[in-house]
């Protein structure tokens, strides 16, 4: 309320978050998020010899996995197909590599371990050096990659042949029930023509 007695109404609009017209990446409400100016130079610029050495094996090697978007987001460069499987956020001393699996793993190359949804778990590690870019890392990273090419459960598209032929059948399934219903019409009639018949034949003239 002001000094004067008025009532100052101020309106607030309030969003869980977004998703990010440049990147396609969902961005939490007041998360800070700047693709459109952050590059993959700019994150790795302040990397030493063998942190950009162990970027660059990491980057090549997850490139020759197939087809695939590789971006930067805030302070992440990000790897997806249909949805991301791996990130990596480079620090000072090492780079924090992100991988989406399907399982949880226990190994010692794996840092921690998160559910990040009903059907993935979040694998963090630490790379230091280009020769940690090897078996079992690499196989993990190509299994997330297989993964995040599967269509999401319960999101099937139904697409205008699939309605068309569902129709044909229905169409088809009526006319069988109909010629079925006639088919036992006809049978239940035959015993009273019968009998009918019967006794018109025996019927003296």
């Amino acid at each position: 309320m002001t000094s004067s007695g008025r009532i100052t109404i101020i309106s607030e609009s309030i969003m869980d978050g977004h998703t990010c017209y440049h990147c396609k990446q969902w961005v939490e409400a007041g998360e800070a998020h700047d693709c459109w100016t952050t590059t993959e130079a700019a994150l790795t610029a302040g990397l030493d010899d063998d942190l950009r050495e162990a970027w660059e094996r990491l980057r090549e090697t997850a490139a020759e996995f197939g087809e695939q978007r590789i971006y930067a987001s805030h302070k992440s460069i990000m790897f997806s197909r249909q949805s991301c499987y791996f990130f990596v956020r480079p620090k000072r001393s090492f780079l924090e590599v992100n991988v989406f699996l399907g399982r949880a793993i226990q190994a010692p190359q794996i840092k921690k371990a998160v559910r990040s949804s009903a059907a993935k778990t979040l694998h963090v590690l630490h790379i230091r050096h280009r020769d940690e870019v090897e078996a079992p890392m690499i196989t993990w990273l190509r299994e997330a990659y297989e993964l995040a090419a599967e269509p999401k459960r319960g999101n099937t598209k139904v697409t205008k042949g699939t309605k068309a032929a569902t129709r044909v059948k229905r169409k088809a399934g009526k006319a069988s029930g109909g010629k079925k219903k006639a088919a036992r019409a006809g049978r239940a009639k035959a015993p009273a023509a019968r009998a009918s018949a019967a006794k018109t034949r025996r019927r003296p003239r």
